[in-house]
């Protein structure tokens, strides 16, 4: 008989750093996050069903842009199914899937029967034989390929469900506003990266769908890496193992957080997200996570207080909240404190994880304010922005953010920031700055 070992849950840990001292008067309390789940590999505990090899169920949704431009060049279309074969070749053995291509509207590839095949070695033979059936022509509607992706993926009982959607161009045949729909029918319901192939896509519409759908976003510029690059995606998506997890901020009477923000490994702004969770408590939607850490930035205004007292500013605990209305809490718990003193040194002191990831911010937010200018045609604006992210980026030693904007000006001194704009640059090496400018670095030790 078969010796089957418990399945074992991730255990979330949660470190917070701070300086937690304030002067008299003082009411602007910042630390961050650290949040871990470690030692999951398999899943049990009731937080969600599990496959037979005791990982947790998933379901997965590859949707494969097949408008008109897949065509140009021609290697572009059969990049496209060589990469989405690849992913099918690692999905694991009981995980749901779907392949859907996308034009003006949205299609079913395989199975194709309104539903999803369950991953093994012959459906994902089938599915590899069904990829030659993709082929180009017609528009661009992404908010049908999420529709239909959703459609099919809420038709499993599972734990996870994930899309990874892959586009040439831009969304022209719907309008924003049909796309902004699509995704908050979408939000909450499976996590999608996104990938823009060539440089005829919109950074902003991509990035927009991975920012909605808590996934990643990134060029391949050149679609002989599409393979390699689903591979991963797939790769990560597989080594997911509890869905939905918020992070819930308690703060007490007098109290206001001004925001929640992930600062690791990407900057994402959460405040907006916060759905309501009981007295003075919210949860902001974090995603799926594997065996993995990243880092949050809470900002909590307090009430000012006398010399020598000190309170509790918020409590941060990890919960899976569940369809009736509780939540599972996942053990992990992070206090965030203030103390007002008079002594100058301590409440003057920054923590350096706070300065860090402030820089951080800071630098997804001056690259992103630098190309905008750039494209607009002020050059010295674009300077003064771009010549500040490279002193961000030298200062904390962010090395792949610096190697990316040394395509776009000539760095005279990066500790001055002082840059030259680039009279020519490859408009790949500027669509791969503007995707990836909010990916950030941990803190030295």
């Amino acid at each position: 008989m078969a010796n089957f070992a418990k399945p074992s849950v991730p255990r979330f840990s949660a470190d917070v750093y701070q300086n937690e001292y304030l002067p008299e008067g003082g009411r602007e309390v910042n630390a961050i996050v650290t949040v871990t789940a470690t030692g999951g590999g398999t899943l049990g505990g009731g937080l969600s069903p599990a496959a037979s090899d005791g990982r947790p169920s998933a379901a997965v949704a590859i949707m494969v842009d097949c408008s008109g431009s897949m065509d140009y060049p021609p290697t572009k279309m059969r990049n496209a199914r060589d990469a989405t074969a690849a992913a099918v070749d690692t999905l694991r053995d009981g995980t749901h899937f779907a392949v859907i291509a996308g034009t003006h509207v949205a299609t079913e590839v395989y199975p194709g029967d309104g539903g999803l095949a369950v991953a093994s070695p012959t459906t994902r033979h089938r599915a590899k034989q069904a990829l030659r059936r993709l082929a180009s022509g017609g528009g661009t509607a992404i908010g049908t390929w999420l529709r239909l992706a959703d459609r099919l993926l809420s038709s499993a009982d599972v734990a996870l469900r994930h899309g990874i959607l892959l586009t040439d161009g831009r969304n022209e045949h719907e309008s924003p506003e049909d796309l902004r729909a699509a995704l908050d029918a979408c939000a909450g319901r499976f996590t999608c990266d996104a990938r823009g192939v060539g440089t005829d896509w919109e950074v902003k519409e991509v990035t927009g769908i991975a920012s909605a759908l808590l996934g990643t976003a990134d060029i391949v510029a050149d679609p002989a890496g599409l393979a390699a690059d689903f591979t991963r995606m797939m790769e990560t998506a597989m080594g997911k193992e509890v869905a939905d997890v918020a992070l819930r901020v308690w703060t007490p009477v007098g109290t206001t957080l001004r925001y929640v923000k992930q600062v690791a490994p990407a900057v994402e702004d959460l405040t907006a997200r916060r759905t309501e969770a009981g007295p003075r408590a919210g949860d902001y939607p974090t995603g799926s996570w594997g065996d993995e850490s990243r880092d949050y930035h809470l900002c909590v205004e307090v009430p000012p207080a006398g010399l020598g007292r000190e309170m509790l500013a918020a409590r941060v605990s990890l919960v899976v909240p569940q369809p009736d209305g509780s939540a599972q809490n996942l053990g992990a718990q992070g206090l965030v404190r203030a103390v007002w003193t008079d002594d100058m040194t301590a409440s003057t002191a920054i923590s350096p994880q706070v300065a860090h990831y402030t820089g951080q911010a800071e630098l997804a937010q001056v690259i992103k304010q630098g190309l905008d200018l750039r494209k607009v045609g002020d050059f010295d604006g674009a300077t003064a922005k771009l010549g500040r992210a490279v002193q961000l980026a030298s200062a904390s030693g962010n090395a792949d953010t610096a190697k990316l904007l040394s395509k776009v000006v000539d760095v005279v001194d990066a500790a001055t920031g002082t840059v030259r704009l680039k009279t020519r640059v490859a408009q790949a090496d500027e669509m791969t700055l503007e995707t990836r400018s909010t990916k950030t670095v941990r803190v030295k030790k």
